[in-house]
């Protein structure tokens, strides 16, 4: 038997100076013990514009905003501060509005003002993210890459600049053929775009994940990348994906977007209409359907399956921009690729990967990376 938690009812009235009190309703609100004092925060900014008293609001989520970013106006009044492990609000207000903000540790934030006009409110929120945000610096040893998840309000994006090395510094690590199928791609630009997926296969440690940051500093001018870390949930979820395929409309200099789904076995192999349902219809969709017309989205997708195990229509001619199978090195170019830093003894007949190779260079034993399950490796190599 379990017990119900207490529940506290708070029936908050209008405020008697506001226009309109005596006829507006008073507002309840339901707390339990389950609430965090964030979430009683959360409640409490909604009450002015509830009631009646604010009846504007304006919101906007921030991204790499500043840690000394006050994110309020100056002479806010502090209502409520509260402070979790990775998270803090603030409720403040001022003559006529109200103002929540909520700051992640991870440099996002949500500020949301509640005002007795359209024009206060929106000039609150303006001088509250002003110079706010610092986007990360990028340079030659690096690029910028959006990250997509399902968060517990609906999808997030979240940037971050992650290294991403030039193409012309790593090509040595593919086998020939890989490299000058990957030599094509490299050079695309947007007006030379035929299909719109982008598929490379092959065993783990192979250097496919290598491969797409390279690509995306390639292509950074004209293309915008970013990595789905929950796919299955991307593909599950209609409303997930349409946010990330619609993007934003009002950026009149938009870019294309490269969407990098990594380890996408169950998503694209032959039997996976049975096992994902609509998963692989609602990529295909995206790829070269109703749903990507008009929209200027790319989608890269790395696998560890054999070419004869995805599903025809994934790999059918004209829907992919390419299909690439990332292979080991051959043993004469491993070889090479360790010159005179490592014994090339371990080097069989059949090569070596790229993964194989790092770690005879470091003088480990060489790990059998093409015997290997082939479940998700991760975004590393």
């Amino acid at each position: 038997m379990t017990t119900r938690p207490d529940v506290l009812h708070l029936a908050l009235p209008p405020d008697d100076d506001a226009p309109g009190a005596d006829a507006a309703p008073p507002v309840v609100l339901n707390l339990s013990d389950n609430n965090s004092p964030a979430d009683v925060m959360d409640v409490l900014s909604l009450r002015p514009f509830a009631s009646g008293e604010q009846p504007w609001s304006r919101s906007t989520r921030l991204e790499h905003v500043k840690p000394d970013a006050p994110l309020r106006p100056d002479g806010a009044r502090l209502l409520r501060v509260a402070k979790e492990k990775a998270k803090e609000s603030v409720l403040a207000d001022g003559e006529g509005w109200t103002l929540l903000t909520n700051r992640w540790s991870n440099g996002t934030a949500y500020v949301a003002v509640s005002a007795v006009s359209a024009e206060l409110a929106e000039s609150v929120l303006q001088e509250s993210v002003k110079d706010a945000t610092e986007p990360p610096q990028t340079d030659e040893t690096n690029v910028e890459m959006g990250f997509w998840h399902m968060g517990s309000h609906g999808p997030v994006r979240t940037e971050r600049a992650i290294s991403a090395d030039a193409w012309a510094d790593i090509r040595r690590n593919y086998t020939a053929p890989v490299a000058a199928a990957l030599d094509d791609v490299m050079k695309l630009t947007r007006e030379q775009v035929a299909g719109r997926l982008l598929l490379l296969h092959g065993p783990p440690g192979t250097g496919k994940t290598t491969a797409l940051r390279a690509l995306a500093r390639s292509w950074s001018e004209w293309c915008q990348a970013d990595c789905v870390l929950d796919p299955e949930a991307l593909f599950g979820t209609p409303s997930y994906l349409m946010e990330v395929a619609v993007g934003d409309d009002e950026d009149e200099n938009r870019r294309w977007r490269l969407l990098i789904l990594e380890d996408c076995d169950e998503l694209i192999r032959g039997e996976a209409k049975q096992s994902t349902g609509q998963g692989l219809s609602r990529l295909l969709n995206l790829t070269d359907g109703m749903l990507g017309q008009g929209r200027d989205v790319l989608v890269a997708i790395t696998t560890n399956e054999d070419l004869t195990r995805l599903h025809p229509a994934v790999v059918r001619p004209g829907r992919c921009l390419a299909q690439i199978e990332v292979g080991p090195l051959t043993r004469d170019e491993a070889r090479g690729w360790l010159g005179g830093e490592a014994p090339s003894g371990d080097i069989g007949p059949e090569g070596a990967t790229l993964a194989e190779l790092a770690a005879l260079r470091k003088g480990e034993k060489r790990p059998e990376t093409r015997d290997a399950p082939t479940s998700a490796t991760g975004f590393y190599l």
